[in-house]
């Protein structure tokens, strides 16, 4: 496979043509003892189900100071986000959380409590957030991070951040710090993000 351009962004598409059992080509209709419209192979009988994908992150703090990524990928390439990623099969959501958390800025974290679970219906996602303590502030950013830095609450780039999900819950995470009662935040996000 040759690499891409950062700017090339080229996601699966969420309806398949072909039945990944026999080839067969598929058709949209509503099987059967359902109400959806499902990819369903009329030669094999399969019923491709799609679902929605589980984004896992975390919130990692080092003295008061919270870590964040540029991105070096689409979508939002250059703009700041919490280490965040697509959970894998076989994984956890905080496996997945920890992975990610090291993959994206090289740093090895102690897992904390669920802190935020967003349902993004729009983007067919749910986004898991975890606290988490950075055990070494050195970091080592992955092929999909520009850069990595720990921001004080008040330098946050509120204006260059990714996604909803993250300035929602750096939102959270800041009101709740003021406290020093963190709770778990459940809610969902109906509209993209205008950035």
């Amino acid at each position: 496979m040759s690499p891409h351009p950062p700017s090339f962004y080229h996601p699966a598409p969420r309806t398949l043509s072909f039945c990944s059992q026999c080839g067969t080509r598929l058709n949209r209709i509503i099987p059967p003892d359902d109400n959806r419209m499902r990819d369903v192979c009329e030669n094999c009988g399969a019923v491709h189900y799609q679902n929605p994908l589980n984004v896992v992150g975390v919130v990692p703090v080092w003295e008061n100071k919270i870590l964040l990524c540029r991105r070096a990928i689409e979508p939002r390439h250059g703009k700041w986000t919490l280490p965040a990623g697509f959970m894998e099969l076989g994984e956890s959501t905080g496996q997945g959380a920890m992975r990610e958390t090291l993959e994206e800025s090289g740093v090895s974290i102690r897992l904390g409590s669920l802190f935020t679970v967003i349902n993004v219906p729009h983007a067919e996602q749910v986004h898991f957030f975890y606290l988490a303590d950075v055990l070494d502030p050195a970091l080592d950013p992955g092929p999909e991070t520009l850069e990595a830095a720990f921001f004080s609450p008040e330098d946050i780039p509120w204006e260059k951040l990714a996604f909803h999900t993250i300035r929602s819950t750096l939102e959270h995470f800041v009101a709740d710090s003021k406290t020093g009662a963190f709770g778990l935040h459940h809610y969902e996000i109906s509209a993209p993000y205008p950035g």
